[in-house]
């Protein structure tokens, strides 16, 4: 069985696309898994259904950027490859408060990455040989693109707000730790993720669960931003692929060739909720309604996945369709865990104006 007998640090595995990796290695893989998470607001381990049972699932509560006690799990479970998925996130979220994202995403992946580099230092010949250190990154550090084109792993990076600027310069010191250092690392840059046990500040959740509220549905600008749409469990089989058949040192994107408007989006979910939760008022498309863009909004994003479709075999499994009509009904069969996170107090305001 694949990673049978290995142990995996997966950072940032009660968040969402950690969660979802954590789910597929433990179901469809023989590894141990380590998740170290700090538990942040988006945090949940409730989106690790059964984990807790499982005798190769340990969880550690721990900052990403506090080297101590991340060298006391190193020599505790001693690894055999790291999953970078700790990060703040959310571009609004970063206008508001960027300190946190400075501090997350790159303070705690330069204490990671040493603390790492100590740990590969120490192993034998043969398990250094076989240690990989995964770093999963955004598509967001290459900035806009216009109306055509494709961003390849080969892409100048121009990062347009806090949050993609702090996370280009995690992915730069992670391939300067493997030129300097030559610690075994691999980069991935992924486009908008989408799927079940997304936190709901984020597009789709958040249009799902308004719309099921009958609450207005706020479209930033004219709704025609485009992103490419990578449904979350396409997104983990794509990394845990990388981690075990990846090149050391090379970079690879991942996305779900669905680029769509963000109103088209949100028109979709509208007419899915119609057909799952029907309302007495009408179709929900007359809850959309436009707002002022925020600031330094990219116009489009859109990834060329052919390196890794082509190197490595990957496929998307769900095109935006199927993927978003299992989003919403999993939302739908699924309101306690949502409605858990909104009784803890999370609003379902708007942030980032500025």
């Amino acid at each position: 069985m694949r990673f049978d007998g290995a142990t995996i640090f997966v950072t940032g595995g009660a968040g969402f696309i950690g969660s979802a990796v954590i789910r597929h290695l433990l179901r469809d893989t023989g590894a141990r898994i380590v998740n170290i998470d700090k538990l942040t607001y988006a945090a949940n381990l409730a989106s690790l259904p059964g984990a807790t049972e499982n005798p190769r699932y340990a969880f550690e509560q721990q900052c990403i950027c506090e080297a101590e006690p991340l060298r006391k799990l190193f020599e505790t479970y001693q690894p055999d490859a790291v999953m970078n998925l700790a990060a703040e996130s959310h571009v609004d979220r970063s206008i508001d408060g960027p300190a946190d994202f400075i501090q997350t995403n790159i303070v705690g992946t330069f204490t990671l990455l040493q603390e790492a580099l100590r740990h590969w230092r120490s192993l034998s010949p043969a398990r250094r040989a076989r240690f990989r250190f995964l770093h999963i990154s955004t598509d967001e550090v290459f900035g806009s693109l216009g109306a055509e084109g494709l961003f390849t792993e080969t892409t100048s990076y121009a990062p347009n707000s806090p949050y993609s600027a702090s996370k280009a310069s995690s992915d730069h010191l992670v391939r300067a730790w493997r030129e300097t250092y030559e610690l075994p690392t691999l980069v991935t840059n992924c486009s908008n993720n989408y799927g079940p046990y997304h936190f709901p500040e984020k597009l789709i959740p958040h249009m799902i669960i308004k719309g099921l509220a009958e609450e207005p549905l706020p479209v930033y600008g004219d709704g025609q931003n485009v992103r490419d749409w990578l449904f979350v469990e396409d997104h983990a089989k794509a990394l845990a692929l990388v981690l075990e058949r990846g090149i050391i040192g090379e970079t690879y994107n991942v996305g779900g060739r669905n680029e769509r408007t963000n109103l088209h989006i949100v028109e979709n979910i509208c007419d899915l909720l119609d057909e799952e939760v029907p309302s007495s008022e009408g179709a929900r498309r007359r809850l959309i309604s436009f707002v002022k863009d925020r600031p330094g909004h990219d116009r489009r994003y859109a990834i060329d996945a052919s390196k890794l479709e082509g190197e490595l075999g990957w496929r998307a499994e769900e095109n935006l369709e199927t993927g978003l009509a299992k989003t919403v009904r999993w939302y739908c069969e699924n309101r306690p865990w949502w409605t858990a996170i909104l009784d803890r107090g999370y609003q379902k305001v708007r942030l980032g104006t500025g």
